[in-house]
């Protein structure tokens, strides 16, 4: 897939990132894959767990040289990206998918004719929610999200490292990388980007976390009523299909308002 030149190289002989106008603390470069290394890093981790206040520190300046931000949770029984069987090979352009047309086959292929538990929807696609106002600045909701991540009280990410990769955009992250989170639904990751960068557009939304096969990300502009919630709820159904246990409705009601989304696939 097309990508920004990439500046990770430069801190194999500069850790530190000071060629960059970087700071960085002690951390490694990963290109461990599923197919042995790839020809250049895929990111940059580092070594101790993240604290409320590192999205920031590290993040906005590593923004400035190409380098974008992202939480991965280095806990667990897969645990980092080095255990996650990283595919970049396998991942086409994100640019190359229209995030609708994506979004109507997984509707298809995985809501078929179900219809229980749809309302106020049928079992045909409905289409793409509208835009939602912003109520913050999509870097500020990103790190304040990140901060709660990191505080210690969540459940997950168990151990959150944070992590820089050379994105065009943060939508991009989960391709650039080969994640691999999503594979049993979808191999090729660039389709799920494609729908995140349309995310970004109308929800001011940024790849926050990522685990083994979790997403989190956070919410600038998330809907500020029922009938817009529905409406995104429909593409989250689609996105990451859940257990069957939660009614479209009922799902919809939990993202009135809310700073961050998040995505487990089985």
């Amino acid at each position: 897939m097309a990508t920004l030149p990439n500046p990770l190289p430069r801190l194999a002989t500069d850790p530190s990132g000071r060629s960059l106008g970087l700071q960085l603390p002690p951390g490694r470069l990963v290109d461990e894959t599923d197919d042995g290394r790839w020809h250049e890093p895929l990111l940059w981790l580092a070594d101790k767990p993240a604290a409320p206040g590192t999205w920031k520190a590290l993040g906005a300046p590593a923004r400035r040289v190409g380098l974008l931000p992202v939480l991965v949770d280095a806990g667990g029984a897969m645990a980092g990206p080095e255990e996650w069987e990283l595919s970049p090979g396998l991942m086409s352009y994100p640019g190359d998918h229209d995030a609708e047309e994506v979004l109507a086959q997984y509707w298809e292929e995985e809501i078929g004719e179900e219809e229980e538990g749809m309302e106020p929807f049928g079992s045909g696609w409905p289409g793409l929610a509208g835009a939602c106002s912003l109520a913050a600045d999509p870097d500020s909701r990103a790190a304040r999200v990140a901060d709660v991540l990191t505080d210690g009280t969540r459940p997950w990410p168990k151990e959150p490292r944070l992590a820089l990769v050379p994105a065009r955009r943060s939508a991009d992250i989960p391709a650039v990388i080969g994640w691999p989170g999503p594979l049993n639904y979808d191999s090729d990751v660039a389709r799920l980007s494609a729908v995140l960068r349309s995310w970004e557009d109308r929800f001011g939304i940024r790849v926050t976390a990522l685990g083994y096969d979790t997403l989190a990300v956070s919410v600038a502009a998330p809907p500020t009523s029922t009938a817009q919630a529905e409406a995104v709820a429909v593409e989250h159904f689609a996105f990451c299909p859940t257990d069957g246990t939660t009614t479209l409705r009922e799902y919809a009601e939990e993202l009135v308002g809310a700073p961050s989304w998040s995505f487990w696939w089985d």
